[in-house]
């Protein structure tokens, strides 16, 4: 296949759109859909958005008259490389996202696959109900993927998997023709062989093949062993032969990885909530075989799930933006942990049954510390540490990184001491550590060998250890794929482990089905080697990548890319909530994704034959709608910051093609502010009068709708000059950062901020500083910033300490001293960067550390009632301080603050600005932040400590929200 005419006339016949051309941005999206969370790569055909379901069969239409495969994919999550390959990529998760109806008594739900598990479950909630299976990737995992894996999840043992809870399925067959796969009684299913057509020929040749005495022989004795509930190698053909169940085709499209069919609709079976009541008694272990032993007495205490986390994962928590804060419960240092959850209906009979289970461990002398968790903020603090394993090991330092690769093997759990016993061996024997976490109670670890890809050796390596592993799976009878998948990684074996006679099997079905291979083929059967097409094939042009921020803690700015697992995180919606990714939570576009663009960055700055390997307009591209949010830099698990990397881009990208005036215009926002200030009203006049700040717009390229900054006609390091000296009651001397938005255009909340510290007693000083560089890193020019970075940490290394910290008001401009500076300094100025950054705070963080001291007291506050709804600024997200601006403007005895549940508010300094993006900038803030303001009633203040976020409010809703110290400074007793 196929010549771009061809996909030409495709493209012409699709309501949806396809890429394939040799623009920059198609190239973008074929690269972008390249990878998934495999360690596999290869580059589309095309990629097709079908729009609806006549899409889907024009798709099938064209890849049978032209010879090519199509390749359905959702989130793009899969981990044996399902949906990579050289077809069109069909990607149904934009447009076939609908709850269709929904069946309360009966308990039943029908979906589109493009619905994700997590906001389907928040949809089911208020009604009691909940759709069980739940992988670790369920906050952005679609139903479709799911069917295709087969999906399970850490609560598998009683929740069940996908294949249990799918009772019907709408499928596209491989002659467009329609039909639905449903549990058959023996009437129907003989109707079934009697109906004409395709459908009709599939129940014909499938009930030939499971009537043969000796295909059913060969079924039996070839799969798992039946006490294995995670059973997904090749397709379901024993559970489909058993007789025992009712016939349904549901159960060979569970797990057949969009091998067979193209699947429309699915009516999922739900259940009851769980009880809420729920504990986690988390035994820590000193020994991992020890750990396994005390997971078989944990089931029989009959537990909801039961789940293991090993030390690497533990260790890769410490010093993590985000999951250092979930070590709470750890004691010692234990090589694994074993997580097992009770529910009851109550507290004291969850906890009965953990005490129960307890007991009995330490009677049998496995564990060494036993710590039960309850609450739900706690517990879902330890189930995260689980959920995000894959991404934290991806912290490991070096090019021996995890690998998926025998992560899915599954046996009984009665086996796994022995199992592991084995692996280990087998691992030691291969010279490679590895990483063992997950489904302990249905006897599926996910073990991760620690492998490097990008050389030969470490490629002989990757094989054998899964040649190896496959024979340790046939000894135990076990499963080759428990829940990921055989996809093109586990593909090569199955003959192996199900034998040769069942694998001719599955290779008949597969033709029953689609003969052509119109169905992502090369997938479960006549898969290529399991080393072939993978990520690091072309490394050979990894010369080293010099860069203007200090990459060094991150061994690279290629090895920062790298460490993007493509786990998806990124891909949540707005439901499951968070800030990383703002534009892809708008746009649903995969390029958007922070996976994208790691992925994208890597690809060239490893295969570029550019002197400048930045030099590339798919770069450009795939990074245009970052909002530098920085969500990525602690949300995901890797801490992947593409904030960091776009703007290390955009100054290479200079470097070869100069930078344009707007984005000058922007970094040197200061300039004209300052320049501004010094004729207030006439500069205001011009921005507030529609026709001349039109005129100023289009010059720019800012956007008609948008209003623009006013500045005032004092700034706040001349209004202070004019204060008396000295405080007025002889505490602490503080340091205030006048950063350059509140210097102009923030002024008065400068103002109000001096007044509130001095009338609580501080001595305030506005020390010699200049900008904070925040408006230069935001363009992309990295050099200006390293020149700020340095004259900031000059002026003040002396004068900061823990005893007179440096106190910011605008978040974007103080937690640039604990953020970028510490990579744009040079080395000799390291240690001072870093004391500089510890003592540099939000107003809020010194404000509660005060009141946490004693120093500042409730009786200095009104008793009024109020009402704060608080938006955080998408970098207090990053630094979790949100909580603490929530506790200082909590502090007044009768002030009530509830968190607006936002991500970022779109605005991200000047991109809501710029005329291309407004509309982007306003769908990020219409997800929740607008709307959330709307249904606010007037009474209830706004709290809002970012500019831009201020901006943004004000601009969509015409309300005025306040920055934190407005709300405190208000209600202080003067």
């Amino acid at each position: 296949m196929k010549d771009n005419n061809q996909l030409a006339l495709l493209a012409t016949q699709l309501k949806g759109e396809l890429y394939y051309r040799d623009t920059a941005s198609d190239q973008t999206m074929l690269l972008a859909y390249s990878t998934d969370a495999s360690v596999y790569q290869e580059k589309p055909l095309a990629v097709a958005i079908p729009s609806d379901i006549n899409d889907l069969k024009y798709l099938i239409d064209f890849a049978r008259k032209y010879q090519t495969t199509l390749i359905p994919r959702t989130a793009g999550t899969s981990l044996a490389g399902q949906v990579v390959g050289n077809g069109i990529v069909v990607d149904i998760s934009r447009h076939f996202n609908r709850i269709l109806e929904l069946n309360v008594e009966e308990k039943w739900v029908r979906v589109q696959p493009g619905v994700i598990r997590d906001d389907l479950n928040n949809y089911l909630r208020p009604f009691g109900l909940m759709f069980g299976p739940e992988t670790s990737t369920a906050s952005r995992a679609m139903v479709g993927g799911m069917i295709g894996n087969n999906s399970s999840g850490l609560h598998s043992i009683v929740w069940g998997d996908t294949r249990h809870n799918l009772i019907s399925a709408h499928v596209i067959l491989d002659d467009k023709s329609e039909a639905v796969f449903e549990q058959l009684n023996e009437a129907t299913f003989f109707k079934k062989l009697l109906q004409s057509g395709r459908e009709g020929d599939i129940y014909r040749q499938l009930n030939e093949l499971l009537t043969n005495e000796q295909n059913r022989a060969d079924i039996n004795s070839g799969y798992p062993k039946r006490s294995i509930t995670r059973r997904n190698t090749g397709y379901a053909l024993d559970i489909l032969s058993d007789q025992s169940r009712p016939f349904n085709l549901c159960n060979l499209l569970a797990g057949s990885e969009g091998t067979l069919a193209i699947v429309t609709e699915a009516k999922l079976r739900l259940m009851p909530l769980p009880p809420q009541e729920l504990g986690l008694l988390c035994v820590h272990f000193a020994d991992m075989v020890e750990c396994m032993q005390g997971n078989i007495v944990a089931l029989n205490h009959r537990p909801e799930a039961s789940e293991l986390v090993d030390k690497y994962i533990l260790d890769f928590t410490v010093g993590h933006p985000t999951y250092k804060y979930n070590r709470f419960f750890i004691e010692g240092d234990p090589q694994a942990l074993l997580i097992v959850e009770f529910r009851g209906r109550d507290a004291n009979e969850a906890a009965a049954k953990a005490m129960a289970l307890k007991a009995e461990l330490i009677a049998k002398g496995l564990g060494y510390a036993y710590p039960y968790i309850t609450g739900a903020e706690e517990t879902n603090m330890v189930w995260d540490v689980r959920k995000a394993g894959l991404g934290l090991i991806r912290n490991l330092p070096g090019d021996s990184q995890p690998v998926n690769l025998i992560e899915d093997c599954a046996v009984s759990p009665e086996d796994l001491p022995a199992y592991v016993s084995d692996i280990q061996q087998l691992l030691k024997e291969e010279g490679v550590h590895a990483s063992y976490y997950a489904h302990a109670g249905a006897g599926e670890l996910h073990i991760e060998p620690f492998v490097n890809l990008k050389t030969e050796a470490g490629k002989r390596t990757f094989r054998s250890i899964l040649e190896k592993t496959s024979s340790l799976v046939l000894k135990y009878n076990g499963s080759l794929s428990g829940e990921h998948g055989d996809g093109r990684l586990r593909g090569e074996f199955i003959g192996k482990v199900l034998g040769e006679k069942v694998y001719k099997l599955l290779e008949k079905v597969k033709f029953i089905f689609d003969p052509n291979g119109i169905f992502n083929a090369d997938k479960i059967v006549n898969t290529p080697p399991m080393d072939a097409n993978l990520r690091y094939d072309n490394n050979h042009n990894r010369a080293e990548i010099k860069t203007y921020f200090d990459f060094s803690k991150e061994e690279s700015i290629l090895r920062l890319a790298e460490k993007c697992s493509g786990s998806g995180d990124c891909r949540k919606s707005e439901i499951t909530g968070g800030t990383m990714c703002p534009s892809f939570m708008a746009t649903r576009d995969e390029k958007d994704t922070t996976r994208a663009r790691a992925n994208i960055l890597r690809q060239f700055l490893t295969n570029s034959t550019q002197r400048n390997r930045f030099d590339h307009e798919e770069i450009k591209e795939v990074m245009d709608l970052c909002l530098s949010c920085k969500g990525c830099k602690t949300e995901c698990p890797s801490s992947v910051d593409v904030a960091k990397m776009k703007a290390e881009f955009l100054q290479h990208y200079y470097d070869v093609h100069g930078a344009s005036i707007r984005a000058r215009l922007i970094a040197n926002f200061t300039d004209s502010q300052r320049l501004g200030s010094l004729v207030a009203p006439l500069y205001n006049f011009v921005i507030n009068n529609r026709f001349l700040s039109g005129l100023v717009k289009r010059a720019v390229g800012f956007a008609p709708k948008r209003s623009l900054p006013m500045v005032n006609g004092t700034t706040l390091s001349h209004w202070v000059k004019k204060q008396r000296s000295g405080s007025m009651g002889g505490k602490r001397k503080v340091y205030l950062f006048s950063d350059e938005f509140t210097e102009y255009n923030d002024a008065e909340i400068g103002i109000t901020a001096y007044k509130l510290l001095t009338a609580l007693g501080y001595e305030v000083v506005i020390p010699n500083h200049v900008q904070s560089g925040r408006t230069f890193l935001s363009k992309g020019f990295v050099k200006e910033a390293k020149k700020i970075a340095h004259k900031n940490v000059m002026f003040l290394k002396d004068l900061i300490t823990d005893e007179t910290p440096l106190l910011g008001i605008e978040p974007s401009g103080i937690i640039t001293f604990r953020d970028e500076y510490l990579s744009l300094v040079d080395k000799d100025m390291q240690q001072d960067a870093q004391r500089l950054a510890k003592n540099a705070l939000m107003i809020d963080e010194f404000l509660l550390a005060e009141i946490k001291a004693g120093r500042i007291h409730q009786e200095q506050f009104t008793v009024a009632s109020r009402k704060i709804k608080l938006h955080g600024h998408c970098y207090q997200k990053a630094f979790h301080l949100v909580a603490v601006t929530e506790q200082v403007l909590s502090f007044p005895s009768n002030y009530s603050v509830e968190v607006i549940p936002s991500g970022c508010c779109g605005m991200a300094g000047s991109f809501g600005y710029e005329a291309e993006h407004y509309d982007v900038s306003m769908k990020v803030a219409e997800l929740v932040l607008l709307p959330a303001v709307r249904n606010t009633d007037e009474q209830t203040l706004i709290a809002a400590a970012g500019t831009s976020c201020r901006h943004q409010i004000k601009d969509g809703t015409g309300r005025k929200s306040l920055h934190p110290v407005e709300i405190l400074y208000d209600a202080l007793l003067k």
